[in-house]
């Protein structure tokens, strides 16, 4: 018998610092994304369609700085350290025809992880986990996987980040990262915020106090 949930309560996320001037690019798609696996801090690299979509992003950057007259040796390029994160980057900017090694890596902005559940589907974990995964609907926010990370916790780890950052970046980092990030941004809700659609194809630029997509 599985118990009946209330719904969570949903608080607004500070507005921890404007950087004024952020690109975000998330990483292009695995076979993990592309079977629906809880993929988390799980170093699986880019299938062929996630080359593609790094590279395109990368013509699009191009594209739009030229467009906006902005110097790419003035931004500060910087990457999860995993592996499907560094070749986005790569592949990024070698269409951007720059030096594909010259970015830096940065922990914090590695992946939410899902500890026990990473590799697996909602679908395969149902049997045996279906009061656990109800808890997950019920609060995405605030739920904790086995040996694992909420989207609270998330928050809090891309909070300490965003502080820091004090010139014009361009992120490559992961969809649980840009949620949060964009929620402390926008100061959008916490129920929110875990359902933002994260597109593998778009690069996202934070300036005016908005985000644009390219």
């Amino acid at each position: 018998m599985t118990a009946v949930l209330s719904a969570p309560k949903s608080d607004l996320l500070p507005r921890l610092h404007d950087p004024e001037f952020l690109i975000f690019v998330r990483h292009g798609q695995t076979d993990w994304n592309f079977e629906g696996r809880m993929q988390g801090q799980r170093d699986i690299p880019l299938n062929d369609t996630g080359r593609g979509q790094a590279s395109g992003n990368g013509t699009r950057l191009k594209a739009f700085l030229e467009q906006e007259m902005i110097d790419p040796a003035g931004l500060d390029f910087v990457s999860s350290p995993l592996h499907r994160t560094r070749s986005t980057m790569e592949l990024l900017r070698q269409s951007m025809n720059l030096p594909v090694e010259a970015y830096r890596l940065e922990d914090q902005l590695k992946e939410i992880t899902f500890g026990d559940w990473e590799g697996f589907t909602l679908e395969e974990l149902a049997e045996e986990e279906q009061d656990l995964i109800l808890q997950r609907r019920a609060d995405k926010w605030g739920f904790i996987p086995p040996k694992g990370e909420s989207y609270k916790m998330l928050a809090e780890r891309i909070g300490r980040w965003l502080v820091t950052v004090d010139r014009p970046s361009v992120v490559v980092s992961h969809g649980g990262v840009f949620r949060v990030l964009r929620g402390l941004l926008e100061g959008l809700d916490s129920v929110s915020v875990p359902k933002l659609d994260v597109p593998q194809d778009k690069v996202f630029v934070w300036r005016k106090g908005a985000f644009e997509i390219v």
